[in-house]
């Protein structure tokens, strides 16, 4: 990236941590040949002999490089800190799903959640949740503190309605659902291409996975299906 194309940006910033290094950026090679003297080529440039329409005063650059690090310190408080973080949890399903929290957000398991209960109209509801999917696009925060109840939904991998017989399958960023295997239905890794079964006479879920029945009052049944994602060397 030239001279020119630093100081365009506005994200200038970003590249530099001291202003020092910005006007490194902005200084010629011909500054310093003839100069010999990187202090003297930054002086040049600071005093604006350079001729630059967009080049930051010294303040400037102080200002913008505050505000660029106390949005990095809120974007990274928010990422590292958990949903489940600070509240005191009974329910062992949502226990659970707080001691897996941490791998499925960074990727390293993913988590099928098998739910069945009753919904607000007194219908039996089940389906499989994609529980890091899940966790990007709600406030989960809401289900471990009790404002809300995880319930799988039409748009998640698996929904029936035991009572209208209606029933959706759908694929996620995670899993590719698979309805003609001999095993029923399987799910598939789009990470690492492997399978999981939740057919419940398979002794065991598929290659990398664990099944774990949950025992919670809030639900007719609950199973939780890990499955560690296997990196790419």
């Amino acid at each position: 990236m030239s001279s020119d194309e630093h100081l365009q940006t506005v994200n200038a910033v970003a590249h530099f941590e001291t202003y020092e290094a910005y006007l490194d950026s902005i200084a010629s090679w011909q500054d310093m040949f003839y100069l010999e003297d990187q202090t003297l080529a930054r002086a040049i440039v600071e005093l604006g002999y350079r001729g630059t329409a967009e080049f930051m005063k010294r303040h400037e650059f102080a200002e913008r490089r505050r505000e660029f690090e106390a949005s990095k310190v809120s974007r990274d408080s928010r990422e590292d800190r958990l949903a489940a973080d600070g509240l005191e949890l009974e329910d062992p399903l949502l226990l659970a799903l707080a001691e897996r929290e941490a791998v499925n957000r960074d990727g390293r398991v993913a988590t099928i959640i098998f739910l069945r209960s009753l919904n607000e109209r007194n219908q039996e509801i089940s389906g499989y949740v994609d529980y890091a999917q899940r966790l990007r696009s709600d406030a989960f925060r809401e289900y471990f503190s009790g404002e809300a109840r995880l319930m799988p939904r039409v748009n998640d991998l698996a929904y029936f309605n035991w009572k209208t017989q209606s029933s959706r399958c759908n694929n996620t960023v995670n899993w590719t659902v698979l309805s003609e295997s001999v095993h029923g239905m399987v799910f598939k890794s789009r990470r690492d291409r492997k399978v999981v079964s939740v057919d419940p006479r398979t002794e065991t879920p598929g290659d990398s996975s664990t099944r774990t029945l949950v025992q919670s009052s809030n639900y007719t049944q609950v199973v939780l299906y890990d499955h560690i994602i296997r990196q790419k060397i």
